[in-house]
């Protein structure tokens, strides 16, 4: 593996990628209501990153990916593409999906999950899934291994009762979308894979964790990830810097609260 040591200046351009990225799951967060279609959230945000930002939607025709976010509800485990005719309903879950390719050319990724209404089995998914990135956030430092950040989610997801998805994982990003390393969320690294973290990595990890079996299909769009057995998925997503200390969320939104990460 070649995994990319970011240089001081490259830092400071991913800091403004992830602050942009951060700004737009804001930016659409109270547009996420009952009734508005997915189609029309795709817009507002590829407005807000052309127009506000200055900046390009990465997803729009990546490897021919039609819509500049993505919008997965329900069952869909990842990958959902926005459509014009796909209304909200009370008790939907969603997963938004936004990466920002900044006028300088860097990545910022992030996903976060939203519930329109109530949904009790949904918010107990959300909150699990949310826990089992802030734990293995908080694993980050240099010369940790992947595998470790791995544990710490498979064993928190399977600890509640529900799997986590080995279909996709999360990567390594800079001036392009997806570097190495690969960051797997379960136990699952052969061990010339298996890397050490050290300072000016950057890197997503994204847990993806279903209600039910960790088994995925991809549908015949050709992106649309869904579990198997139909049973409710979550996810949520950071961009992270590994530094000299530990680890600095590059993505961090203004509600969540990182004081766990002081040590």
């Amino acid at each position: 593996m070649n995994i990319p040591i970011k240089t001081p200046d490259e830092i400071e351009k991913m800091r403004e990628a992830g602050r942009q990225a951060a700004s737009v799951l804001e930016m659409i967060a109270p547009h996420v209501t009952a009734g508005v279609t997915t189609g029309e959230l795709d817009r507002l945000c590829h407005e807000y990153i052309v127009n506000e930002l200055g900046s390009t939607p990465a997803p729009l025709n990546y490897h021919g990916f039609p819509k500049s976010i993505c919008t997965s509800i329900n069952h869909v485990v990842c990958h959902g593409i926005p459509d014009p005719d796909k209304k909200l309903k009370k008790g939907d879950i969603m997963n938004i999906d936004i990466t920002v390719k900044t006028g300088d050319g860097y990545h910022g990724d992030s996903s976060a999950m939203f519930i329109v209404g109530e949904s009790i089995q949904g918010e107990r998914l959300c909150r699990v899934t949310q826990e089992c990135l802030y734990r293995s956030i908080a694993l980050v430092r240099p010369g940790v291994r992947l595998s470790e950040l791995a544990r710490a989610i498979q064993s928190h997801a399977e600890a509640n009762g529900y799997s986590v998805v080995r279909d996709f994982c999360g990567h390594g990003i800079g001036a392009t979308f997806h570097e190495d390393p690969q960051v797997l969320h379960y136990d699952g690294y052969a061990p010339e894979a298996d890397a050490t973290l050290a300072a000016g990595m950057c890197l997503t990890i994204e847990p993806m964790i279903n209600v039910g079996g960790h088994q995925t299909k991809v549908l015949r769009d050709g992106w649309t990830a869904v579990t198997r057995d139909k049973s409710l998925s979550a996810q949520w997503e950071h961009t992270l810097l590994v530094t000299e200390t530990g680890v600095e969320v590059l993505t961090a939104r203004r509600e969540e609260d990182f004081s766990f990460l002081d040590h």
